[in-house]
């Protein structure tokens, strides 16, 4: 009967109809696998991730949940920074702290490089499951990713990037159980498809120039300029309300 309900359940998945979400049909899939759903994990941890952080919503001037939400990796610092659309501005939320980050300034080029990434990224999806308590997969590569290795004739970029729990990390950002669990919600409750994620090397916005990395490809100068403009875009209002 297990097998049965198991092979039904992978049927479901794979003729869910055409531009319908799938969710439906992998939470059915991960039911069957004895495995918590992302519904489940929000039921389980969403009502004390929340009594910690709406208040800080609050306190910023952003209606929960927000329209649009940007993290903002800082690579030296050892932060990653929340910030929301208030509907006139972005807010700043909150900022955790960096348990654990692999390798330094610079972007990840290679699989086993143990690189955290930089650039412009998106929130692929959410794991309820992960062995580190609970993650957040980046679309890393992403195009840009893939065509600047294109250029350099490069292969094997690697993958699996992730926020996750738990204080260690190699390649991916650790934050901790109780941040993660807080981040999980948020992002699941706001929506993917509105989540942004910027990774800097450093606080860019306190760089008035962007000298050239030796060792490094020539585009990621270029690169920087960019990413410190969107992270100037977005953080540069007042993080306080008036």
């Amino acid at each position: 009967m297990a097998v049965l309900l198991l092979l039904a359940g992978v049927t479901l998945v794979a003729l869910w109809p055409t531009g319908l979400p799938k969710r439906a049909g992998v939470a059915v899939m991960q039911r069957l696998r004895g495995l918590a759903t992302i519904e489940q994990r929000i039921a389980e941890y969403g009502p004390a991730a929340r009594a910690r952080f709406e208040p800080r919503f609050r306190d910023a001037g952003v209606a929960y949940p927000p329209n649009r939400l940007v993290l903002v990796g800082l690579k030296a610092e050892r932060e990653l920074e929340v910030w929301a659309d208030s509907g006139e501005s972005f807010r700043r939320i909150h900022t955790y702290p960096l348990l654990a980050a692999s390798g330094g300034a610079g972007p990840k080029l290679r699989e086993g490089d143990h690189q955290v990434p930089e650039g412009v990224y998106r929130i692929e999806s959410l794991n309820p499951n992960s062995s580190f308590h609970l993650s957040l997969r980046l679309n890393y590569p992403n195009d840009f990713d893939r065509a600047r290795a294109a250029d350099d004739g490069r292969t094997n970029l690697g993958g699996d990037i992730f926020i996750h729990g738990k204080a260690a990390s190699v390649g991916c950002l650790a934050i901790g159980d109780e941040a993660v669990e807080e981040l999980f919600v948020i992002v699941a409750e706001t929506g993917i498809a509105r989540v942004e994620v910027l990774l800097c090397p450093r606080d860019l916005r306190q760089a008035s120039d962007i000298d050239p990395l030796p060792g490094f490809p020539s585009w990621y100068t270029d690169m920087l300029v960019h990413l410190r403009g969107r992270l100037g875009n977005v953080t540069r209002v007042q993080e306080d309300p008036e």
